[in-house]
């Protein structure tokens, strides 16, 4: 298990992003959460096994229709054992 902190810049508030995050997160096997943050940017924690995390990065620095990414950061954490993923803030 893995799991990776991501922030996400760019149009992505106010376009489905977290909605689409939790579809992803179900259709790709990972836990964790996401959240927009008062910056505009979109923050999420995904833990999964390695190609799981990574498929799901994948789809981070796209989005889903509507959204405009122009970069994610992303950064090593360790395991916390969640179960499931939601939306939060």
């Amino acid at each position: 298990m893995i799991r990776r902190r991501v922030i996400v810049h760019g149009e992505v508030q106010g376009v489905g992003f977290r909605y689409s995050a939790r579809f992803e997160a179900a259709r790709n096997g990972v836990a964790g959460w996401v959240r927009n943050r008062p910056d505009g940017t979109v923050e999420a924690e995904i833990e999964g096994d390695e190609a799981s995390v990574a498929g799901m990065l994948e789809w981070f620095a796209e989005g889903p229709p509507g959204a405009v990414v122009h970069r994610t950061e992303v950064s090593t954490l360790d395991p916390a054992g969640d179960r499931g993923f939601r939306v939060t803030g």
